[in-house]
């Protein structure tokens, strides 16, 4: 993502007006901001989301569910609050790295092809460096977590029916939660950045 944003920043930034660490002030607000909280959250949503989904699913038509209620046991406390706790403690961390990765993968791309010097890369990653972005991009992580974890649990605890279905569940699970992000991500840059 970063690699990417470089070239494409630096191919159409053609003005001589303006210096070349420009390129790695947009990459880096780019990334920050946008890329890698969002990207990352479409990424788990695909992943994480649908196998959630489809493993509380099986559980439901499998009746695993209805035994662990049987016994007394609260199923969702048991079952999907975990999930919820652990996506929210751990996607920030994959934030984290993929904004790391990214703006390595700039500092890559923009060097070895001469786009950008290194002195020039690193200057344009810190001058007008705003701390705020990085805790908006953690809110928007934590925000994103939330949002994947519970709409892909929800589709999976209360899906009727057989394996088709819990198919269906795993593909409603994914869409949904992508969407919700993408609204999520709009909303959260009105509240917090305006």
């Amino acid at each position: 993502m970063g690699a990417v944003t470089t070239v494409q920043t630096a191919y159409n930034l053609v003005s001589p007006l303006i210096q070349n660490y420009v390129v790695a002030q947009v990459t880096r607000e780019m990334v920050i901001l946008e890329l890698a909280p969002t990207i990352t959250a479409i990424v788990i949503a695909g992943k994480v989301g649908s196998s959630m989904a489809s493993g509380l699913g099986t559980m439901r038509i499998s009746e695993q569910i209805d035994a662990l209620e049987v016994m007394g046991i609260n199923s969702i406390s048991y079952l999907v609050l975990p999930k919820i706790i652990a996506a929210m403690l751990m996607y920030p961390l994959l934030v984290i790295l993929a904004g790391f990765l990214s703006l390595y993968g700039g500092y890559l791309a923009g060097t070895i092809t001469g786009i950008i010097t290194e002195t020039e890369y690193v200057y344009g990653i810190r001058v007008g460096f705003n701390p705020f972005t990085v805790s908006f991009a953690l809110i928007k992580a934590v925000v994103f977590a939330f949002l994947i974890s519970s709409i892909s649990a929800y589709q999976g605890y209360y899906t009727t029916g057989g394996a088709l279905e819990v198919g269906v569940s795993s593909t409603s699970a994914v869409t949904k939660s992508v969407i919700a992000v993408l609204l999520a991500d709009y909303l959260l840059a009105e509240l917090l950045l305006n």
